[in-house]
């Protein structure tokens, strides 16, 4: 196999591995979205439901390019960050869809963007473009953090 389809591989692996996470906890949030989450309580800022599977399938790709050009450069060593924020990511779903636990959902959302920002700033001392494309991703991050916050304020 020559080192062009090997990167390619190694690209697919990492779009699917992110996008999975991403499919395995829809698969916890849409059930819920017109029941437990229709009920709430939520702040004038809450975007409409559509807008999110569109939003995180974006970033979920920007995320896994922003990993496979620091796999490239680096190895995989610093995918290890990556991995973790990718972790938490996943864990925020079940944890406020699933178990309908916003307070601690908002406590791991807070673990989740020290993640993402240690890995963007992991991801821009090796490729400046690939910490770029985590920029996005954080700033999202820190709205859904607030969102959260708010939906605890007016439910808890």
């Amino acid at each position: 196999m020559s080192r062009k389809a090997f990167e390619l591989l190694i690209l697919f692996a990492l779009l699917a591995g992110t996008l999975a996470v991403g499919f395995v906890a829809s698969q916890v949030t849409v059930p819920n979205i017109p029941g437990w989450y229709a009920g709430l309580h939520k702040p004038g800022f809450n975007p409409p439901n559509w807008l999110f599977a569109p939003v995180w399938t974006s970033l979920y790709v920007l995320m896994a390019v922003a990993a496979w050009r620091v796999w490239r450069k680096a190895g995989l060593r610093p995918l290890a960050l990556y991995a973790l924020q990718l972790a938490l990511n996943g864990a925020w779903s079940f944890i406020f869809f699933g178990a309908h636990t916003i307070g601690f959902a908002l406590i791991e959302i807070v673990l989740l963007l020290a993640a993402v920002l240690a890995t963007l700033g992991d991801f821009w001392g090796k490729d400046r473009l690939a910490g770029l494309f985590f920029v996005p991703y954080a700033g999202w991050v820190l709205f859904a953090g607030v969102l959260n916050a708010a939906i605890w304020r007016l439910n808890g």
